[in-house]
C-alpha cells in the first residue's frame, strides 16, 4: 500500500434528531467507501448535534445512543470516528469520539478539556476524561481530540510522546469573524513545533444563534496545510496519505473569504438553516426602503429563495415617496412578494382611542412607537395567517442602544442583523450589490441618510452620533469591555461616550425581549454578554 485516503464529512447534523443524524452519517460513510477512503472522521456531538444544551440531560438519553450506535454498526469497510454522548453506569457522562470498524469499537476517548466561557457551558453537562486513545490503522498511528483539547499544548504533547503520527480532531466550533483564519494560523504553528500531522474536522450549519462555518482542514507536520474544505458547505472532502514521503497530498486547498463575503455567507447559512428546520414555509419583512430591511431582503431570498419571501411596505405620513420607489424596485429586482399596507386608518384609530387618556399633551415618542407597533402587528397578522416566519430587521447599533420599538420593529422570530454593527450593514449591502450583473439593492438605498421615518425629516443622527463614531464606541464598550474612561481617553467626546454608554446599559430589557439571531462577533447579545435588568452599577470612571 503506498497510501490511504481519509473523508472528512463537514457535517450539519440536526440538533436532537439522533436516528436522522446517524442515517445521515451512514449514507456519507458508503458514500466515502465509493471514493476509495479507509475512514471517515465527523464533528464533535455528531450523533446528537452541538450544543444539544438540556437534551443531554434527557432521562433516554442512554438509550438513544445506544440506538444510534446499532444503526452505524451497519457500516462496513471504512474505520467510522464520530462523536457522540457517553454515559457511563456510575453516573457519570462525556464528550466522547468512538473509532467503530466493521460494528466493532475500536475504542473510545473522552473529551479533556471542558470549555466553559463565552457560548460554552460544557462543565453544566460533562465529566472531563483523563486517558489519550491511540489506535494504529494502515500502519500509521492516530490519535484523537475533541474541539478544546487541541488548544491545550501540554494535551497535544501527551499524544505526540505517545509516537502518534496524525491527530484526528473533531470539532464543533463555532463561527466569529476571522476565526476560520485564526484557527488555520494557530493550528500550522502547533504542528511544526510538535512535528505532527492534524485532520481538524468542524461541523457546519446554523444552530439557533449559532453558526458553524466548517472551514476543515488538513495540515502536515511540516506546517503546510494540504487540504483547506471551504467555509459554509456541507459536504465530504478528503485527504490522501503518501506513506513513502509521509505527509499528506495538497489535493484541495480553498482560498479563505474576505471578510464581507464570510460575514455575508455566515448570515445566508445560519437563516436558512434556522427557517427550514423550525418548518417554516416562508418568511415575511417589512421593507421600509431603508438600508437594514433591504440587506434582510437580500440575505432572505438568497437564504430560501426569492418564492419563500414576502416583503410589505406600510407607509404613513412621514414615509418618502422614493422608499415606497425603493422598496417597491428592490422587491421587483428580487422577485419576491409584495404589498402595500397604509398604517393611516390604524394609527388613526390608536390616536383616537387613546386620546381620552392623552388630551392635548405634546407628542413624542409616544405616538412614533404606535407607527411601529401598527406595523408589526400587520406583520405578526399575516404570520398568524399564512404561517411565514416574521423577520426582524434592526441591527446591532440599534439594539445596543435602544434605538428600536418593543413590540414594533423588534417584532419577529429571528433577527438576521442582530450582531451586525451599522457600519458592517452599509459594507454587505455593497458587497451583495456586486454578487449579480444588476446590483438588488437600488444605490439610493445605501447612499440616503438613514431614518425610521416617524417624524417630519427625521434622520438617524437627529438622536445619535454618526454610525461610525457610533459604532467605535460600541465595539469598545461591549466587544473589547473597555471602561467608560478608557474609551474616553481614546479620544472620544465625553458627552457622546457618557450617552452611548447610558442608552446601552438602560436598554438591556429590551434586549432580553427581542428575537434571536446570528451571532458573528466574540461579544453577541445572548450567550455571551449577560448583564443583570435591574442593577445599581454605575459606568466605570
Amino acid at each position: 500500500m503506498k497510501s490511504f485516503k481519509i473523508a472528512l464529512a463537514q457535517f450539519s447534523p440536526h440538533i436532537g434528531n439522533i436516528d436522522s443524524n446517524a442515517q445521515k452519517m451512514i449514507e456519507q460513510a458508503n458514500e466515502a467507501k465509493k471514493q476509495h477512503a479507509d475512514l471517515i472522521i465527523f464533528p464533535e456531538l455528531s450523533i446528537i448535534g452541538y450544543p444539544a444544551e438540556d437534551l443531554l440531560l434527557r432521562p433516554n438519553l442512554g438509550k438513544r445512543m445506544h440506538q444510534a450506535f446499532q444503526q452505524l454498526k451497519q457500516v462496513k469497510d471504512i474505520v467510522m470516528v464520530f462523536g457522540f454522548v457517553h454515559q457511563t453506569e456510575e453516573g457519570h457522562r462525556y464528550n466522547s469520539a468512538a473509532v467503530m470498524k466493521d460494528g466493532v469499537v475500536l475504542g473510545i476517548y473522552n473529551k479533556h478539556n471542558l470549555p466553559n466561557y463565552g457560548v460554552f457551558d460544557e462543565k453544566r453537562y460533562f465529566n472531563p476524561g483523563h486517558q489519550h486513545l491511540v489506535f494504529e490503522y494502515l500502519g500509521h498511528r492516530f490519535g484523537v481530540l475533541i474541539c478544546e483539547d487541541i488548544w491545550s499544548l501540554n494535551t497535544v504533547q501527551q499524544l505526540t510522546q505517545l509516537n502518534v503520527e496524525t491527530v484526528l480532531v473533531l470539532n464543533a466550533s463555532p463561527y466569529e469573524v476571522g476565526k476560520p483564519q485564526h484557527r488555520v494560523q494557530t493550528l500550522t504553528e502547533l504542528s511544526k513545533q510538535l512535528n505532527v500531522n492534524l485532520v481538524y474536522l468542524n461541523q457546519v450549519g446554523g444552530q439557533d444563534d449559532l453558526i458553524f462555518d466548517g472551514t476543515s482542514f488538513v495540515i502536515n507536520h511540516t506546517g503546510t496545510v494540504a487540504v483547506q474544505a471551504p467555509s459554509f458547505k456541507e459536504a465530504l472532502y478528503y485527504a490522501e496519505y503518501d506513506i513513502e514521503n509521509k505527509q499528506y497530498k495538497t489535493t484541495e486547498v480553498t482560498p479563505a473569504l474576505d471578510t464581507m463575503a464570510e460575514i455575508y455567507q455566515s448570515l445566508v447559512m445560519a437563516t436558512r438553516d434556522y427557517v427550514q428546520r423550525s418548518g417554516f414555509p416562508g418568511v415575511i419583512l417589512g421593507l421600509s426602503g431603508g438600508i437594514d430591511s433591504a440587506l434582510t431582503l437580500a440575505i432572505a431570498a438568497d437564504a430560501i429563495g426569492a418564492d419563500k419571501v414576502q416583503a410589505v411596505m406600510m407607509p404613513y405620513t412621514y414615509t418618502a415617496q422614493i422608499s415606497v420607489e425603493d422598496a417597491t424596485e428592490q422587491a421587483r429586482r428580487m422577485g419576491v412578494t409584495f404589498g402595500i399596507a397604509e398604517i393611516h386608518p390604524i394609527v388613526n384609530s390608536f390616536m383616537q382611542t387613546l386620546y381620552p387618556f392623552f388630551g392635548n399633551t405634546p407628542a413624542d415618542a409616544t405616538e412614533e412607537n404606535l407607527q411601529a407597533r401598527a406595523r408589526g402587528t400587520l406583520l405578526m397578522g399575516l404570520s398568524n395567517k399564512f404561517g411565514n416566519l416574521v423577520l426582524s430587521t434592526g441591527n446591532k447599533s440599534e439594539i445596543s442602544v435602544g434605538y428600536c420599538t418593543l413590540y414594533g420593529d423588534m417584532v419577529g422570530g429571528f433577527s438576521v442583523l442582530k450582531d451586525v454593527y451599522k457600519t458592517i450593514v452599509f459594507e454587505l449591502a455593497k458587497y451583495r450589490n456586486t454578487l449579480g450583473d444588476t446590483p438588488v439593492i437600488p444605490e439610493r438605498v445605501i447612499t440616503r441618510p438613514p431614518s425610521a421615518e416617524l417624524r417630519p425629516d427625521q434622520k438617524d443622527q437627529d438622536s445619535l452620533p454618526p454610525y461610525d463614531i457610533l459604532d467605535a464606541i460600541l465595539y469598545a464598550y461591549i466587544e473589547e469591555d473597555q471602561s467608560q474612561a478608557d474609551i474616553i481617553a481614546k479620544g472620544f467626546e465625553k458627552d457622546v461616550v457618557e450617552k452611548v454608554i447610558r442608552l446601552v446599559d438602560r436598554n438591556e430589557y429590551k434586549r432580553r425581549q427581542g428575537a434571536i439571531g446570528p451571532r458573528i462577533s466574540s461579544r453577541a447579545f445572548s450567550r455571551e454578554r449577560r448583564y443583570p435588568i435591574v442593577n445599581g452599577w454605575r459606568p466605570d470612571d
